[in-house]
């Protein structure tokens, strides 16, 4: 809605609407007869797969409207599955990355595809893994590795998963009631063409971070710089 009234401020017409409601004819993207010339995806189907976005997904494959962001967005840097290329040094040595991107990507936990191959010995090793979908979002279908039941794994050992080495999130203290209590801590940066624009924290408890933890939510993140 705030973004629809900005684009209206500007002169620009905004429509919210279903992917499915999208119509392509001869070569253009419409919507109840209105033409569409950029839609800001919130699709979480996100290369496009499903019957219902098939309008949507033939404009974009012929360049009949602008998409943002689109399915080469997210294959390109959403993709869990570049995962287990970027925490394989010994690869990306091989395709001659500079010493200080080699560096600053040790920081990635290891990470493997699932494979119906490797399943029994991940199985094995699950305790100190995580498990997340290659497509998945928002936490969902997301598993550590010792609350991981048999009847989960028959799925997760079929593929599209990928297996992360766990990493146990750093926790704060809050004050909630006049009583101190744990939350854990994760820290997201928000980027735009290489550059961070803004930088904020979640607290949370359970498996995944969420906003539905009593004192949870978004936190503000204070960045100090050595005095020189």
């Amino acid at each position: 809605m705030l973004a629809r009234q900005a684009l209206a401020a500007r002169g620009v017409d905004a429509v919210i609407a279903d992917a499915s409601q999208l119509r392509l004819e001869a070569g253009r993207l419409s919507h109840e007869g209105k033409p569409i010339d950029l839609v800001y995806n919130r699709v979480t189907d996100f290369a496009f797969n499903q019957p219902e976005h098939k309008a949507l997904r033939d404009a974009y494959r012929d360049g009949a409207v602008v998409v943002t962001p689109n399915p080469h967005n997210h294959a390109l840097l959403a993709d869990k599955r570049n995962l287990s290329l970027l925490s394989n040094p010994a690869m990306l040595k091989v395709w001659g990355l500079e010493p200080t991107h080699l560096a600053h990507l040790k920081s990635v936990p290891r990470t493997v595809l699932v494979t119906p191959e490797n399943a029994e010995d991940l199985w094995k090793s699950r305790k100190g893994l995580f498990f997340k979908p290659t497509g998945g979002h928002g936490g969902k279908a997301v598993y550590r590795g010792d609350k991981v039941t048999k009847g989960v794994w028959a799925e997760i050992g079929r593929g599209g998963y990928v297996a992360q080495t766990l990493v146990k999130p750093s926790e704060r203290m809050i004050r909630i009631d006049d009583a101190f209590q744990a939350r854990k801590m994760d820290v997201r940066l928000y980027t735009y063409h290489g550059q961070v624009l803004l930088v904020a924290a979640r607290l949370y408890q359970g498996q995944t971070t969420n906003f539905r933890t009593p004192g949870g939510g978004f936190a503000p993140v204070f960045v100090t710089f050595p005095t020189a």
